[in-house]
């Protein structure tokens, strides 16, 4: 049997009848837009992620974007993030007219580096072209960023923090999850993310009463909320009534149902995942160099990313082998063309290698140990 790189089809088959009758039940209500599930669901993701307040949305790139949008961040507004990272998170700062500044990560678990972080401040500070507004870490491969210290420089400059959780929803640090430092913690639901749906889908975790009524009016076309019509009168539906500009970032119903029924089952497979990693963590001791944990960081393990200087002949070995693997991410953003002209202060030599030498292995919750054994003696065969 060919070994998955991830293996969705397990978790479903485990989930089995109890999924598909949930799913049933969102096609014969009929409320595919913003049924009930979507309450439900919010409540459930803010009661695991230790957040008073959840929105859900469209996709782990609006996610991200909502947050910008209602603290008004836009041209002449730096965005502090890594290039070492998917192209959403330095996206959305483009597309509300601001700009990201990339900043290096480091070199043992790929997150913000916080000295490269307040050095980037202080550059992008004296030269005074851009007012620093933000700082959007990420919890690459599913693991927290180093968020305490993030906070401490956040609080300093004035800045909010984002912990883009897109891959590392369900990482916590020291017991805590990313939203007990930041402003707001956003993640995705793409498919083969950790928690994944059966579609696009994202969210967006905060603390700030206010900041949330916001995002639920950015989300549905700027649409005004309870505080803006508490105490006005108006003679038609407020439905109607636009406050703000806004967006159609409504998640379907049925992603909520389904997202329900994995949420049962999801910190154990967190647990399965560790399992996982710390067999490979074992296996792989002095052949290739194996992913390093923050002390005190509990990762989601999106991903098994080791570092090896022949890379692909490596990935060319196992695949030869019938292992699969990927690489994320073979070329930094700020390489990439609608990137390049943004500021990189201080240079990016950490992401420069780590694109050169990352290799990510099959990782999954079902992962039998007869295959895992199979990854690893194919890794060491190449070394040998």
């Amino acid at each position: 049997m060919p070994i998955p790189f991830i293996d969705l089809q397990a978790q479903r088959r485990r989930l089995g009848q109890p999924l598909e009758d949930a799913i049933l039940k969102v096609v014969r209500s009929g409320a595919w837009i913003m049924g009930p599930e979507i309450a439900e669901f919010e409540a459930a993701l803010g009661a695991f992620g230790q957040a008073p307040f959840v929105l859900s949305c469209g996709s782990g790139t609006e996610a991200l974007q909502l947050p910008l949008m209602a603290w008004g961040i836009g041209p002449g507004d730096a965005v502090f993030c890594p290039s070492f990272t998917f192209a959403a998170t330095a996206e959305v700062m483009p597309l509300v007219g601001a700009s990201p500044v990339f900043v290096d990560v480091r070199p043992d678990t790929f997150t913000l580096d916080p000295e490269r972080l307040e050095a980037a401040i202080q550059a992008v500070k004296a030269e005074g072209v851009l007012t620093p507004r933000a700082i959007m870490a990420v919890c690459l491969f599913g693991q927290p960023a180093d968020y305490p210290a993030l906070a401490d420089i956040a609080r300093r400059h004035g800045l909010k923090l984002i912990a883009d959780s897109a891959q590392g929803f369900g990482c916590t640090l020291d017991g805590h999850h990313p939203i007990h430092w930041a402003d707001v913690a956003t993640t995705s639901f793409f498919p083969a993310k950790p928690l994944g749906a059966y579609g696009d889908g994202g969210a967006v975790l905060c603390k700030d009463a206010r900041l949330h009524d916001l995002l639920v009016s950015l989300r549905v076309h700027g649409q005004a909320v309870k505080s803006d019509i508490e105490g006005r009168t108006f003679e038609h539906d407020p439905k109607y009534l636009n406050m703000r500009v806004g967006m159609n970032s409504r998640m379907d119903t049925l992603q909520a149902a389904i997202l329900l029924q994995k949420l049962t089952i999801f910190a154990d497979e967190i647990e399965a995942r560790n399992r996982v990693a710390d067999r490979y963590a074992e296996g792989l001791a002095g052949v290739v160099e194996t992913p390093v944990v923050i002390p005190g960081g509990r990762s989601t393990w999106a991903q098994y990313t080791v570092k090896c200087a022949d890379r692909d002949g490596l990935a060319a070995h196992l695949r030869a082998a019938g292992v699969p693997t990927a690489v994320y991410y073979p070329l930094p953003l700020h390489r990439q063309g609608p990137y390049a002209g943004y500021p990189a202060p201080g240079g990016l030599p950490v992401t420069e290698t780590l694109c050169r030498q990352v290799l990510s292995l099959p990782m999954h919750p079902y992962l039998e140990p007869d295959a895992q054994d199979a990854v690893v003696a194919a890794v060491r065969s190449f070394t040998a």
